[in-house]
């Protein structure tokens, strides 16, 4: 794909300075493209905006131009949601890192789109607070990116996802109008809230550049226990079990082969001798003696039940984080296989039923592939992870997924869950929109996007075709 218009290049030149216009073939590699890896990024040239006025004037150009845009944060996305392969300008929103106007009172701070999600955590425990998303990519994704895929991550049982975090944010539409919405009002009925319409819309409906994003209390001793169960009814089980007498950070999960290849990999040890098919880890307060006592209570009632067959509790904070690891380190452990990825979700109650159904369908016709399952199943959010023999060549294997993610997908649709979790739609699901969302659903959200984006400029191609 050759590079935009030598005249346009000047006009973007003229907008952010020289040195903030990239074109050479390693900047748009880099820029164009997020974690899928699938599709060829081939951007006409990337941008570096380094102020809200300047995002304005670009969209401003773009639409004059009729040029695609791209906004790209932290490119960590799994859906395809920040790739540009048809010589769009990409808007790198990295410059827009400043934390400003904290308010103690609010408990909330104001954030460029450009913020790395680690960034607000740190900020935050500077004021003696808490920012609760958090995730495997904490360390390069950025806020703007967070809100546009309304990223959830391995606190959602508890503290929710990213929308529920975003106390107002500024938008530039597809026509370079600056939207302030929702100004972080806690209580605001006034109309419509844009606001949430923005957050998880990938982009598609303009540029987000800044969040007012709210704080909480931090957590008081955080233990971990990591528990080895026979089946996923059992995980259920243990879940309903602690749920009904602890309040849980976080409930994951993930299978014997996960754990292999995160021991493997990582230099980590097991967490016990005994195997399992599934391993959960639970998070959880404690404030005081009583709490772990309640808990370790709970480990031996779930034990007596047959649920728990062996686990371990942290005594430490560095134990803590290494039993962590197990969990957080699936992901990056697993890339070098490159492997077709789907995050799928439905009821938490109905999770047995529907991964048991998931793993039939792809055990008959994945025989020969590796299977990774790890998740946040205690919001009904599981990802199935399969891996890319190294003799097999991608276009085959992403064909031969392709195939069966369609039957996935179908058992998805009659469970009434997601094809979609938390990573988006992107380019990489669009094609099965229809198994989550209906027909009457999708006009709507192409009349939004005109109303928002009236030249179709803001990320075209993803989540759905106009």
């Amino acid at each position: 794909m050759a590079l935009l218009d030598k005249t346009i290049l000047t006009a973007l030149r003229d907008i952010v300075g020289e040195d903030r216009v990239l074109t050479d073939e390693d900047s748009r590699q880099r820029y164009g493209c997020d974690s899928t890896r699938v599709y060829t990024p081939e951007p006409g040239a990337v941008v570096l905006p380094g102020t809200v006025e300047q995002v304005q004037e670009l969209v401003c150009l773009a639409g004059r131009e009729q040029l695609a845009v791209v906004p790209s944060g932290g490119r960590t996305g799994l859906s395809a949601g920040a790739v540009a392969r048809n010589g769009e300008l990409v808007l790198a929103l990295d410059r827009l890192n400043h934390i400003e106007d904290f308010n103690a009172v609010d408990r909330t701070v104001r954030c460029g789109a450009g913020v790395v999600t680690e960034q607000l955590q740190h900020y935050a425990a500077e004021q003696g607070l808490f920012y609760p998303v958090d995730f495997a990519s904490s360390g390069s994704s950025q806020i703007g990116g967070n809100i546009s895929t309304n990223a959830g991550g391995i606190k959602v049982i508890r503290h929710g996802m990213t929308r529920d975090w975003v106390a107002g944010l500024k938008l530039v539409t597809g026509s370079g109008e600056l939207l302030d919405l929702n100004r972080g009002l806690i209580k605001n009925n006034a109309g419509y809230d844009l606001r949430q319409l923005v957050i998880g819309a990938e982009g598609t409906l303009g540029v987000v550049v800044e969040a007012t994003m709210r704080l909480s209390r931090p957590p008081q001793n955080l233990a971990v226990l990591v528990l080895g169960v026979p089946d996923m009814a059992a995980i259920m089980s243990v879940l309903a079990a602690y749920q009904g007498q602890i309040e849980l950070s976080a409930f994951e999960f993930f299978s014997e082969l996960a754990l292999q290849k995160v021991v493997q990999h990582q230099g980590l040890q097991r967490p016990f001798d005994t195997p399992a098919e599934y391993y959960a880890l639970l998070e959880f307060e404690q404030p005081d003696d009583d709490a772990m006592e309640q808990a370790m209570n709970l480990f031996e009632h779930c034990v007596e039940q047959g649920w728990v067959l062996d686990g371990v509790v942290s005594q430490s904070v560095a134990q803590a984080a290494s039993l962590w690891r197990l969990r957080e380190d699936i992901s990056e452990t697993i890339s070098r296989w490159t492997p077709y990825k789907n995050d799928i979700s439905t009821l938490i109650s109905l999770v047995p039923d529907f991964l048991a159904e998931v793993e039939a369908v792809v055990s008959a016709n994945y025989p020969e592939f590796e299977i990774v399952w790890f998740g946040h199943i205690g919001d009904g959010n599981v990802h199935l992870n399969v891996l890319k023999p190294d003799d097999l060549p991608m276009e085959e294997f992403q064909q031969r997924c392709g195939e069966v993610s369609q039957w996935v997908f179908e058992i998805v649709q009659r469970y009434g869950g997601s094809i979609s979790a938390e990573h988006g739609v992107g380019l990489l699901k669009k094609d099965y929109l229809h198994y989550s969302r209906s027909e009457t659903e999708v006009a709507i959200m192409r009349q939004i996007k005109l109303a928002f984006d009236p030249a179709g400029i803001m990320n075209p191609g993803k989540v759905f075709d106009l």
